[in-house]
Formats: C-alpha cells, sequence, structure tokens
C-alpha cells in the first residue's frame, strides 16, 4: 500500500505541474465504490473550470486546493492507487519489470483525468487517478481539515510530528502491541506496514511489545526513527533505489524466492535472519538477532507457518500487490449488475445441485453370517 513517502510524492507531483493552472476539463467514469459520499459526473463538474492553488497532504489522504465556489477533491490511494501524468512513467508503488511498458492513454483502471490547460510556456497536459484493486477512495470535502477522513487522523510525522514530551504519555497508555499502534491511523498518520516494520527495526523493538511495557529510552529511540525513516524517504521521494543499504526495505520483497541480491547485513557484521510473524492482522518483518520478544510482548501473534528465511528470501504478502483485473485502455467501468447477478446465479445452481448419497456401509462379517442364516431359514421356509 502507497504509504507517507509515496504520497507525499504523488502530491507534490501534481503540484509541479498543475499548480495555479486551469482544470478545463474533468473525465471521470462511474465507480460507486471509490467515489464516495459523490457521483462521478457530480465530481466532474464540481472540478470543472477551477484554478489549482495548491496541493496539500496530511498522513497517506492528499487533496487538491481549488479557487473559487465549491467543495475540493480529497483522494486516498488504498491499496494499490495512483498518479499517472501523460507521457511520464507512472507513479507504481512498487516498480516492476513491466512498468516501463509503453501505456495507451487514457491508462487502464482510470477513474478520472484532470485536462489541465496550457499556461505561459507550460503546455496542457492531463492527469490520471488509477486504481486497479479499487480500494482507494474519492471524495469531495468543503474544507478538507475539518473533515473527516482528514479531521481523523493523528499527527503526521513530517508535517506535525508530536514532541517527545507528547508523544510519550500517548504510548504508554495503549496496552497493545506497538506495531499496531503505529498503523492506528488516528495515531501517527500515514505510517503503513512497511514503515512501521523499518521504524522498529532501526529502533530495535519487536513489533510485539506492549506500547504501555515500553522503557523512556525505547520510547525516545522510537520517536527519533519515525522521524529518520519518513524523512529519508521523503527526501529521495520516495525512490527505494536509494534507500540506505542497511534498511530491511531492501531485503523485504522476496520472500520464499531464492534471489541473488545481498543478503542485510547489521552493523556488528552479521547477517540479518528475517522472521514474519503476523501482529495486528498485518505480516510483519522481524530481524530476530536485534528485535527480542520481551516481557512486555502480547504473545497473541501468527507465526507465519514458513521455515526462517535469511533477508533476500522475503516476499510480504500484505505489502506486494500485483495489479489485478488488467483492463483496456479505455476508463475503466465497474463490474455491471448483470455481472454480480450471473455470479449469484452461479452459486445458487451450485447451491441448489442434490447431493450425492453417501456410500452403504459394508457389512461386519457378522452382520453377513446373520445374513446368511436368515436367507437359509427364508428358503426352507
Amino acid at each position: 500500500m502507497p504509504e507517507l513517502p509515496e504520497v507525499d510524492k504523488a502530491a507534490n507531483t501534481i503540484k509541479a505541474v498543475a499548480k495555479d493552472r486551469l482544470i478545463e476539463k474533468v473525465d471521470a467514469v462511474e465507480d460507486t465504490i471509490v467515489f464516495s459520499g459523490v457521483d462521478h459526473n457530480t465530481f466532474a463538474k464540481e472540478l470543472t473550470g477551477r484554478k489549482i492553488v495548491d496541493v496539500k497532504r496530511r498522513g497517506k489522504v492528499f487533496w487538491l486546493v481549488l479557487d473559487g465556489e465549491g467543495r475540493m477533491p480529497v483522494m486516498h490511494f488504498g491499496m494499490t492507487g495512483m498518479i499517472h501524468i501523460q507521457g511520464e512513467d507512472p507513479a507504481y508503488y512498487r516498480r516492476k519489470p513491466k512498468d516501463g511498458e509503453t501505456e495507451e492513454w487514457p491508462p487502464k483502471n482510470t477513474k478520472f483525468v484532470l485536462h489541465i490547460a496550457a499556461s505561459g510556456d507550460a503546455p496542457a497536459t492531463k492527469i490520471a487517478f488509477r486504481d486497479p484493486r479499487r480500494l482507494g477512495r474519492v471524495r469531495l470535502c468543503a474544507v478538507p481539515e475539518e473533515e473527516p477522513p482528514v479531521s481523523e487522523l493523528g499527527f503526521d510525522p513530517i508535517l506535525s510530528m508530536l514532541p517527545l514530551e507528547e508523544f510519550s504519555p500517548l504510548v504508554k497508555k495503549r496496552n497493545m502491541p506497538i506495531k499496531a499502534l503505529l498503523l492506528d491511523q488516528s495515531f501517527s498518520a500515514g505510517v503503513g506496514n512497511w514503515v512501521a516494520d523499518e521504524v522498529l527495526f532501526h529502533s530495535q523493538i519487536h513489533p510485539e511489545q506492549r506500547a504501555s511495557a515500553l522503557s523512556d529510552a525505547e520510547i525516545a529511540t522510537l520517536h527519533e526513527k519515525i522521524v529518520y525513516v519518513c524523512q529519508t524517504a521523503v527526501d529521495v521521494k520516495a525512490d527505494s533505489d536509494k534507500f540506505p543499504e542497511g534498511w530491511l526495505f531492501r531485503h523485504r520483497w522476496d520472500k520464499g524466492k531464492k534471489t541473488k541480491g545481498p543478503r542485510l547485513v547489521l552493523p556488528d557484521g552479521r547477517t540479518a535472519t528475517i522472521k514474519w510473524i503476523t501482529v495486528g492482522g498485518r505480516t510483519s518483518a522481524v530481524v530476530q538477532e536485534v528485535q527480542k520478544a520481551g516481557s512486555g510482548s502480547s504473545g497473541k501473534s501468527r507465526s507465519k507457518k514458513r521455515p526462517v528465511k535469511h533477508a533476500e528470501e522475503e516476499d510480504d504478502d500484505d505489502d506486494e500487490v500485483e495489479e489485478e483485473n488488467p483492463e483496456s485502455s479505455e476508463l475503466s467501468e465497474p463490474p455491471s449488475d448483470d455481472d454480480e447477478g450471473s455470479g449469484k446465479r452461479k452459486r445458487a445452481r451450485k447451491a441448489s445441485k442434490p447431493k450425492a448419497a453417501p456410500p452403504k456401509p459394508t457389512p461386519t462379517r457378522h452382520a453377513q453370517n446373520s445374513m446368511a442364516k436368515m436367507s437359509t431359514l427364508d428358503i426352507k421356509q
């Protein structure tokens, strides 16, 4: 899932190509899942003819500040959402070999396209919002900062990190695994699965450790590493190729696959051993050499049923998202009622099929002898 660094990059990309420029047209496809609380036609109508004054972000949510009367578009990428500028490479969450292939326009899985007017020497351009899995959300809000989902978010590690004296009591009062707390967007907005694992690795804290059981020194380190990980990723524009060599991120994606890449080496020269457990419903990467489960750990996580592998063999299925349901280059249409009805009819036919009668049990030797005696008696009678 795109997290704070990736969303920050998307917001800055839009700002670079469209700030102070006019939205002269909007193409939007009907999708009652992605468009939340607004239909696609209303969305297009309220944006058309307005200028993009600014682009803002809080956590994983970003929005366009437009001039004139009307609401502002507020967006969340979900698992596979992305921004695609016409003529440029799409901003995939993780680059895969096929990413470099030439895309037709509009690209597949597009939910809406902003037509940005030319301005001075800058030619006209188009910005597409894409979402293969349809887990992203697009809304219209009058004052985004004062309305959900933005108003419900916690501190942003880049924009509004709490001072340690305010951060520490918030951690200590929560009796839950620290990994689950970091993933709570009402606590730390923008921290997702890979950022949380990276923060805990650098903090040398086990993800199962209860937040309330952390020492003052551990909380201070956690506070520092949250800022360090997010700021480092943002500084390189979420380009994972530029992440530091010693980061867990570089070794968490090829689980179960024999790769020839270098293993994660710890500062003391040891080769890291990564174990995968489930904490708060999410797959968590743990470096066993430095992240020890202490007495304050929850003990309720579930280990993945696979042997412990070295760092380069990871493939976090909670994070790695393959593009599903490839579509044509036209604006993507949601499944029709007929498609859904067809699925229901198939399930109904399957449920209505009579079950095969169970095989008759083979008579025991005693029962066979009794039956033989009864047959002899019948014949004599």
